[in-house]
Parts: C-alpha cells; sequence; structure tokens
C-alpha cells in the first residue's frame, strides 16, 4: 500500500524551526487572505508549518479545513517545491472561501514563491 501522506520530514514542528523563519525571510507571497513566509531549508526537503489564529479563522474546523487543503496542495505538487522552509499564515477572512477557491489560492501562492525564491538565488549567483 502506497502511503501519500504529509510525513514528519516535511512538516515544521518546533519553535525553533518557526523562528528560524521568521528571523531570516527569503521570499514572500502575500494576497489578502494569506501570507506565506520562506527561507532556504537546512534539511533535504520542503517544509511546512501553519499559523492560523482564531482572530482570523473563527471555527477550529474552518482552521482544520485550511490546514487539510494547504498539505493536499503541497503533497501533491511536493516534486516541484524548492527546499524552502514555509509558514502559511492565514489572514482575516481566509475561512469564507470555498473549499475549491482555497485550493487554488494556496496552489497559485505557493507557486508564485518559488518562482520569488528562484529568482533570487539566480541574482544571487550574478
Amino acid at each position: 500500500m502506497v502511503h501519500n501522506g504529509h510525513p514528519r520530514a516535511h512538516r515544521l514542528l518546533t519553535a525553533g524551526d518557526f523562528r528560524s523563519v521568521f528571523d531570516q525571510v527569503d521570499v514572500k507571497a502575500a494576497c489578502p487572505e494569506l501570507l506565506l513566509l520562506a527561507r532556504t531549508s537546512h534539511t533535504a526537503q520542503a517544509r511546512l508549518g501553519f499559523i492560523l489564529s482564531r482572530k482570523n479563522c473563527r471555527s477550529a474546523v474552518a482552521r482544520n479545513r485550511v490546514k487539510r487543503v494547504a498539505r493536499e496542495v503541497f503533497r501533491c505538487g511536493y516534486a516541484q517545491w524548492p527546499q524552502l522552509d514555509i509558514i502559511l499564515m492565514g489572514r482575516s477572512g481566509i475561512d469564507q472561501l470555498s473549499t475549491a477557491q482555497l485550493h487554488q489560492l494556496i496552489d497559485k501562492q505557493l507557486q508564485r514563491l518559488s518562482r520569488r525564491w528562484r529568482k533570487s538565488q539566480t541574482d544571487h549567483a550574478e
């Protein structure tokens, strides 16, 4: 049986992991409903973490739905993501989006983040 989950190695787990991203943000992608912050990872793979406050996403059901959709988008496109530690921060209104809108928005913002990171790497190489 093939396991297509979101393993611990692909998650930001500790406060130190989150602090390292906040202390040195390499790239970000923002829209009114969410903010993605990222920095180059010290591990061999991309990792994803969440900050979804009750203030911006009122119910636990809505917060869990956002996380579930984001993990699915991340997992499905995992091979294309660069070696980044990514924090997804929910903003006001994220809980008002349908699942399809949320999926499309998160995918679009991850693609934008990836492009910006690749562009910053080529700028640093020159």
